[in-house]
């Protein structure tokens, strides 16, 4: 991904997570929320269970809440991901704070009916979303591209963020945005064979050797569920995505938990995000919060609780 693994074709592409098939962009209630005005929903419905709202572009957005308490937690996905690979997170999230899986456009169980699948219109679904909450404080956790969202999402909901959790990604922070001409070579064999390429992904460049092969099974197939049009679409407006413009906008604390398949030059981030966190979960892979919850949990525990500590009296 952009924000996640810099340099090779891993490095860019490892905003990609693992997804199911989305919802049929003309299912029945879909078609309901696309024809009422995003001003009409009534906002506040944020009892446990599943929910709808309507991005700024008339898609409808799914997300499921847990748990109760300020922060909000939200969690959002990678490329070609879905909000159920947060499901062992949840438990260990929910006894703490109002933990919220929000499904972008186009992934999980959201609506499909959209032309642009920029980076910013995917912070404009966390930003709908978190307009129907009612906590002051909000934390964004993002894996791989879901970080990149993060960071997007941030400047739109101004002072509500205490803070940003990133999972394996922001790797790329302070690079020079990727040429168009790189960009299209390393999209293009996804463009040729998006089913092909994106289980090679997962299967030779996302795990450790020693991964569980059944994990590694099931994102392979899982990342090929995606629509083609739209996971090419979306990879493209990640790898071309220039950061700096968006970067000076963050003033919150930004953690990370990343993996050791890649080294992290904390450093070369900290030049453009001063007050950046790192921990690297060692024997993992790009999804360490799927392959060994029994450690990272413990982490992000950690870094939400010192956000939460940080963020203002309301």
């Amino acid at each position: 991904m952009r924000l996640a693994l810099a340099g090779a074709l891993l490095a860019l592409l490892a905003a990609a997570g693992c997804s199911r098939a989305p919802a049929p962009a003309a299912a029945p209630a879909a078609a309901a929320a696309a024809a009422t005005p995003q001003a009409a929903i009534p906002p506040g419905n944020y009892s446990a269970g599943e929910h709808l709202t309507l991005s700024p572009d008339g898609v409808h957005i799914e997300y499921r809440i847990f748990g109760s308490g300020d922060p909000a937690v939200i969690l959002v996905h990678g490329w070609a991901c879905d909000g159920n690979y947060w499901n062992q997170q949840v438990e260990a999230l929910q006894a703490h704070y109002r933990v919220v899986v929000v499904d972008l456009a186009g992934h999980g169980g959201s609506g499909g009916n959209r032309t642009d699948w920029s980076i910013a219109n995917y912070a404009a679904d966390v930003a709908a979303v978190a307009a129907q909450l009612p906590n002051p404080h909000l934390v964004l956790v993002g894996h791989a591209m879901g970080a990149t969202v993060a960071l997007a999402a941030t400047p739109l909901l101004g002072t509500r963020v205490a803070g940003i959790v990133a999972v394996d990604a922001l790797r790329s922070v302070g690079d020079p945005p990727l040429p168009a001409a790189e960009v299209e070579r390393r999209v293009a064999p996804f463009r040729s064979d998006f089913v092909g390429e994106t289980r090679k992904l997962a299967s030779t460049s996302l795990f450790r050797r020693d991964a569980n092969a059944q994990l590694v099974q099931k994102v392979a197939y899982d990342m090929s569920l995606e629509p083609p049009a739209i996971g090419v679409a979306s990879l493209q407006s990640l790898l071309s995505l220039d950061l700096a413009p968006l970067l000076p906008q963050i003033h919150v604390p930004v953690y990370a938990i990343n993996s050791d398949l890649l080294p992290t030059d904390a450093a070369r981030i900290r030049k453009s995000l001063p007050n950046f966190t790192l921990e690297v979960l060692d024997h993992s892979g790009h999804f360490l919060m799927l392959e060994d919850p029994a450690r990272f949990n413990p982490l992000l525990l950690k870094d939400l609780a010192a956000i939460a500590a940080g963020a203002p009296a309301h």
